[in-house]
């Protein structure tokens, strides 16, 4: 099978993949708290968690929530959410099975206090995402999500300091060289959301940036090395099965120290809709 980063959510292998590593490693656990914290949730009523997968989000914000308040996750992947229904069991949330662009679809106008989003924006409609997050907010109501450094043309100072040693990704690319002729991929130029343009796409549907902060996250060889196991994520791209791809890892993990550190950068957005905006 084909598993795409942007596409191929909708898998039971992806699925529960990427819900034991997190519940093993504490990438999107930590960035979930991280954006719940900006949220304003004790205050809050009703709260989206977009794109919600598993509901390692939705778990953050149920933490912070009131105990009479209403968090909805919404997802497109039916198989990451029938793995979240048994591992999140609070009365307060419900599960919602539609695509980001159709979140107004399913929730009424002016009706939610705020959008929490980790790790997926990029991958939407994000114009048609930013105007649906716009009609359900009520006045003063904050949408906070985060945009990955390569996405967002941001570097963390941190991040920027060379690692003791080689990266997963520098020596996974050196083996499928060596055994494949695959060469690496040159990134996207220019970056695919930067501030300037999610700020236009925000201000443009009536939403005002309050915080535009790039963010460190701490990330071990050993974490990064399970990250890549989960399919959707499994490198090289290219024509090489999931099996050939696992292989090249296994052996980059045999050359590395799994307690080397590497910085990811994040760049963390709360915006507004004002008070006056109805």
């Amino acid at each position: 099978m084909e598993y795409d980063a942007l596409t191929g959510w909708d898998d039971v292998t992806t699925a529960e993949a990427y819900a034991a590593f997190t519940r093993a490693y504490p990438m999107y656990s930590a960035s979930s708290r991280d954006l719940a914290a900006r949220a304003a949730l004790p205050r809050s009523r009703v709260v989206v968690d977009l794109c919600g997968g598993t509901g390692t989000t939705a778990e953050a914000i149920l933490a912070l929530a009131p105990a009479d308040a209403t968090v909805i996750s919404l997802d497109s992947s039916a198989a990451m959410q029938r793995i979240g229904r048994h591992l999140l069991t609070d009365a307060r949330l419900t599960w919602v099975n539609a695509p980001a662009e159709h979140l107004a679809d399913h929730v009424p106008a002016h009706s939610v206090d705020a959008v929490v989003c980790n790790s997926a924006i990029w991958k939407t409609d994000v114009a048609a995402v930013v105007t649906a997050v716009r009609r359900i907010l009520r006045p003063g109501g904050r949408f906070v999500f985060n945009i990955g450094g390569a996405f967002a043309g941001v570097a963390h100072p941190d991040s920027l300091v060379p690692p003791a040693g080689p990266s997963v990704t520098s020596l996974i690319q050196q083996i499928a060289a060596r055994d494949y002729g695959i060469t690496p991929t040159p990134p996207a130029v220019p970056p695919k959301l930067p501030l300037p343009a999610i700020t236009y796409l925000l201000a443009d549907a009536g939403l005002a940036v309050t915080t535009a902060e790039v963010t460190g996250q701490r990330t071990t060889f050993a974490e990064r090395a399970a990250w890549l196991s989960i399919p959707v994520f499994a490198c090289p791209e290219g024509p090489l099965s999931y099996e050939q791809k696992m292989g090249i890892l296994a052996e980059a993990t045999a050359h590395a120290r799994p307690d080397d550190v590497t910085v990811t950068s994040w760049l963390v957005i709360v915006a507004e809709l004002p008070q006056a905006a109805l």
